[in-house]
Parts: structure tokens; C-alpha cells; sequence
């Protein structure tokens, strides 16, 4: 039992490793069950002891949890990588190779909000390329329905609002 965990650790260190940007809970999880290799609950304390090892890093948002790899992580992953096989690793890179731009996609636009100091919400919209923030706008809210709404409209609609900022701005 403790290969296994072991090998699922490597696993995801593998995962975050491959990437130029953080991996959501939810994607690293999919990838695990649509390859039947564990179960959801072996995940989530898999991800939980990587925390708690300093192994990887999270940044929670209302919606899901980011995680990336630490340098730490990277010094495990080199001494350990060898406790997955190269046809594990091939799944992990032709996963994400194949959803690549969903990927991608997911932590590059997020929104979260939280209870401003006097009445009502702050909600912080952002879109990163590659950890540099392309657009990071917080607006002022009255209602938690209201943030939930903007959090959640925020993935359709982010380009369109930073193509009206540009132009609005660049005139």
C-alpha cells in the first residue's frame, strides 16, 4: 500500500511538473479516474499529504483549488520518478498534450470574490498568461448572489470585457 501512495504522489508531482501553470483539483482528479488508476478519496488525501509535505502549493478559490509544484517537489520528483512507469508517464503527457488548451484555459481565467470590510463583496476577476496577469479587475458588490453571478459569468464573458477596456482605453 505504501508503493502505491508513493507512486501516486510521483504521479501528480509528474503532472504539475509538466506544466508552465497551475493544474486545478478537479483536472488533476479527472485525469486519475478516466485512467481508473484510484479512486477520488485516494486523490484528495494524496493532494492533501503533498501540502502538508510542502511538496506543492494551493491557491483556493470559492470554485476549486490550484495546486503547483514546489521546489521541493521538483528535488522528490527527480529522486522518486522512476516509482511510475514510462507508460504512466505517457498517459500523463498524452493527457496533457490532448487538453492542453482546456487546460490552460481553466487557471488562466478565474474570478473568486470575498466579504469586503464594510458592507457587500469584493470580487477580483483575473486573466494570467504564464503568471503574468494580463487584466486583474476587483469590483464592489452588494449581494453574494451577485459575486456568484459575476464569478461565474467571468469565463465567457472575459474576453469580450478586456476587448472593451482595450478599446476604451487605448483611444
Amino acid at each position: 500500500m505504501a508503493e502505491l501512495d508513493t507512486m501516486y504522489r510521483i504521479m501528480i508531482l509528474y503532472m504539475l511538473d509538466k506544466v508552465e501553470y497551475p493544474l486545478t483539483n478537479t483536472q488533476i482528479t479527472n485525469f486519475i479516474l478516466e485512467k481508473d488508476y484510484t479512486n477520488y478519496f485516494t486523490v484528495q488525501q494524496t493532494l492533501s499529504d503533498l501540502l502538508s509535505s510542502d511538496l506543492i502549493t494551493a491557491e483556493s478559490t470559492h470554485s476549486n483549488t490550484r495546486y503547483r509544484i514546489t521546489d521541493e517537489g521538483v528535488q522528490t520528483l527527480r529522486f522518486f520518478e522512476d516509482k511510475i512507469s514510462s507508460e504512466i508517464k505517457e498517459d500523463i503527457l498524452s493527457y496533457l498534450q490532448e487538453h492542453s488548451f482546456e487546460l490552460k484555459q481553466e487557471t488562466a481565467i478565474y474570478a473568486d470574490f470575498f466579504k469586503a470590510a464594510g458592507s457587500g463583496y469584493q470580487v477580483r476577476c483575473r486573466i494570467k498568461e504564464k503568471e503574468t496577469p494580463i487584466i486583474d479587475l476587483t469590483l464592489a458588490v452588494q449581494t453574494r448572489q451577485q459575486a456568484e453571478a459575476v464569478c461565474a459569468n467571468w469565463k465567457q464573458e472575459s474576453a469580450e470585457v478586456y476587448a472593451l477596456l482595450m478599446d476604451a482605453l487605448m483611444k
